[in-house]
C-alpha cells in the first residue's frame, strides 16, 4: 500500500506530525511519499476554464502540476494534512484543489480515484476543523473517492511541544484506529448510493449535451454514456 501525504503549508508542525504518524501506522513506515505546499506547487488558478472546457493540458500550470498529479495517481491512500486557517482550509491546499476542477464527476473523473482512500487531518489552536475538513472532503467526493476518513482535533496549542500529554495520547489512539480501518478496507471499494446517483445523473447530462465537448468525448470514450460503470 502506497501512501501520499499532501501537506499544506510546508512547515512541519502539529498537523504534519499527526499525518506522518498515521501514514507510518498504515504502512509500518514503508512506501510513504510527501508533497509540501507551496514548495512543490504554489500556483493559483487563474480561472481561464481551459482545463474543463478544452483539456487539462491547456492549463498554464500543467507542467508544474504534472509531478504532483502523477504522485496522486500512483498512491493508494491520500492523506491531506492541513491546519485550520480562519475556520477553513489553508490557501495553499485550496490553490492545489482548484486546479483539479476538470477531474470532478461533472467533468472528466479519473476512474483510478474511485479505488483510493483519503484521510483528512486538520488541527486548530482553537476550533474550526469541521469546515476546514469539509473544504477538502468536497473535492474527495467529486473526485470519486469512496472511503474518506476525517480527523479534526483542537490541540489548544500552536506547536507540537505545547500539546498536552493527554492530547498526544488521544491522538496516538485515534491515528491507530484510522490506520486499522484503512488497512482493513484496502481491498474493498464500496460505492455509495450518493456517488452512484450523482454519476448516473452526470451520465444523462453527458448523453444529451454535456458541459463541454471535451467532457462529452471523454465520457463516450469511457463507455460511460452507454451504461458502462467505473465500479463494474
Amino acid at each position: 500500500m502506497k501512501v501520499l501525504i499532501i501537506n499544506a503549508p510546508s512547515h512541519r508542525g502539529t498537523t504534519y506530525r499527526i499525518a506522518r504518524m498515521t501514514a507510518e501506522k498504515i504502512t509500518s513506515g514503508k512506501n510513504i511519499d510527501e508533497i509540501f505546499l507551496p514548495r512543490d506547487f504554489g500556483e493559483f488558478c487563474c480561472g481561464c476554464g481551459k482545463c474543463f472546457m478544452e483539456s487539462e493540458k491547456k492549463c498554464p500550470h500543467y507542467l508544474k502540476l504534472k509531478p504532483v498529479t502523477e504522485k496522486i495517481d500512483s498512491a493508494d491512500v491520500l492523506i491531506f494534512a492541513c491546519p485550520t486557517y480562519v475556520f477553513h482550509t489553508a490557501g495553499q491546499m485550496k490553490a492545489l484543489l482548484d486546479h483539479y476542477a476538470y477531474r470532478w464527476l461533472v467533468h472528466r473523473p479519473d476512474e483510478r480515484m474511485f479505488g483510493k482512500t483519503a484521510v483528512i487531518i486538520s488541527t486548530a489552536a482553537g476550533t474550526g476543523t469541521k469546515p476546514a475538513i469539509k473544504d477538502i472532503a468536497d473535492s474527495c467526493f467529486f473526485w470519486g473517492i469512496q472511503r474518506v476518513y476525517k480527523y479534526g482535533i483542537n490541540v489548544h496549542a500552536v506547536s507540537w511541544k505545547d500539546v498536552s500529554d493527554r492530547k498526544k495520547r488521544a491522538i496516538s489512539k485515534k491515528t491507530s484506529e484510522i490506520a486499522q480501518m484503512v488497512r482493513s478496507e484496502k481491498d474493498r471499494t464500496p460505492f455509495s448510493a450518493k456517488t452512484r446517483i450523482f454519476f448516473n445523473v452526470m451520465g444523462m447530462v453527458q448523453r444529451k449535451k454535456g458541459f463541454s465537448e471535451a467532457d462529452k468525448i471523454y465520457w463516450n470514450e469511457k463507455g460511460w454514456t452507454r451504461g458502462v460503470k467505473p465500479w463494474d
